[in-house]
């Protein structure tokens, strides 16, 4: 038998719901997966539980509300939370509860997704904790063994007007969170950890999304914090802390022929500590028609960062098998303003650009980064520009 709830946290549950919807003026429908047979134990699998709530929710006429009390819930099974649904406005509320992955990584180590929300609207996931325990999988990989690539912890697919707040992702087998195929979709306040040596746990990975918003996320990792993917367009991420992890990433891109542009990024107020890169783009040298321009990175802070300023269109991870070309990816219009820190190496703004499609119209304005305590160097190829104020080291434009 479940065990009882305190009176307090079933009440802050409802009350959440019922104040969500009384702002939007429409009556709801609750929905508890206690009631539908979930163990908050953690001892039973529960995603069968999970499925009923949320097809109950999403085939209500009216809002809906699904509840996750305080407990863990074991989550066995890569599970689809699909639509469209009969209305748009779902609210999931997981304060208190951890939603556990299975404890043999092969369970899911082959699905794109342990949890995706797909061809949904008006989704709203306020609070909680993933735990997709994906150290076995690590360890897997780290031996040199045949292992699955892995599942990334939480998919939004194909979806538009969702709202993502509160929530905690630790320990992904791959990804912490995808955003592809999107629009309207913001998150807000998340915590995301893994350890800085996990392999390919970016933190929020976005791609084929316009109009995205990110607001103060915490996030350390093994890869990047953020990556950007062909296709994004309108992406603001403000009061981003990174560290560990390689930083924010625009790529990489260029793999394909064929690939949607990335336009309009803005990044605002970021502290990077102990990254493997502050700010980088990033693109294989090969053929394609895709592109980066209109993109802003303001008023950051790096510690320590070994790449502070990076423009990487020779992109080639593992040093074997590059295509050794000239990189298809046209990069215009990128600026650094209001940049300060310390570079862990000697070059701290390094701009390697194409040959056949060199760097346009990059500025800089109001750079200040130190080198133990001495100016470091910066680095051009293939790269034009401007600077602005004072600018060390000094621009290589």
């Amino acid at each position: 038998m479940a065990k009882q709830l305190p009176h307090t946290l079933l009440l802050r549950h409802a009350l959440f719901c019922s104040l969500f919807f009384t702002q939007i003026l429409a009556k709801s429908t609750t929905y508890n997966v206690v009631d539908f047979g979930a163990d908050p134990t953690g001892l039973k699998d529960s995603t069968l539980a999970f499925l009923g709530a949320w097809s109950n929710a999403c085939g209500s006429w009216r809002p809906a509300c699904i509840q996750v009390p305080p407990g863990q819930f074991l989550l066995g099974t890569a599970t689809r939370f699909g639509g469209p649904c009969n209305n748009k406005v779902i609210s999931i509320s997981m304060g208190g509860a951890t939603l556990v992955g299975p404890s043999d990584y092969r369970a899911i180590g082959e699905a794109l997704h342990w949890l995706t929300f797909d061809q949904v609207s008006g989704v709203r996931i306020h609070g909680g904790v993933l735990d997709a325990r994906g150290g076995s999988l690590w360890a897997c990989k780290s031996s040199g063994q045949p292992c699955p690539i892995g599942a990334i912890t939480l998919g939004i697919t194909n979806s538009n007007n969702v709202v993502v707040t509160g929530l905690t992702s630790i320990n992904s087998q791959l990804f912490h969170m995808i955003i592809s195929g999107c629009n309207n979709v913001k998150v807000h306040g998340v915590k995301i950890m893994a350890p800085g040596n996990s392999p390919n746990t970016d933190g929020i990975h976005v791609q084929f999304s316009s109009d995205i918003t990110i607001l103060n996320p915490r996030i350390r990792t093994g890869d990047d914090c953020v990556s950007v993917g062909p296709g994004t367009k309108n992406l603001w991420v403000e009061d981003i802390a990174c560290g560990p992890g390689h930083g924010i990433s625009i790529g990489s891109l260029g793999w394909g022929m064929n690939e949607d542009g990335v336009t309009n990024v803005t990044v605002r107020t970021a502290t990077f500590s102990k990254t493997m890169n502050g700010f980088r783009i990033k693109s294989w040298g090969r053929p394609s028609n895709g592109f980066v321009n209109n993109v802003h990175f303001e008023h950051a802070f790096m510690s320590d960062v070994q790449n502070p300023i990076v423009i990487d269109q020779h992109y080639c991870p593992y040093y074997t098998g590059c295509p050794q070309m000239a990189s298809g990816i046209r990069i215009s219009d990128i600026s650094y303003k209001d940049i300060h820190g310390t570079s862990a190496t000697q070059v701290a703004m390094k701009f390697d650009c194409s040959l056949k499609h060199p760097c346009r119209r990059l500025r800089l304005e109001d750079v200040n980064l130190t080198y133990k305590n001495q100016v470091p160097q910066a680095s051009c190829r293939n790269a034009g520009g401007t600077a602005f104020g004072t600018v060390q080291p000094e621009s290589c434009f």
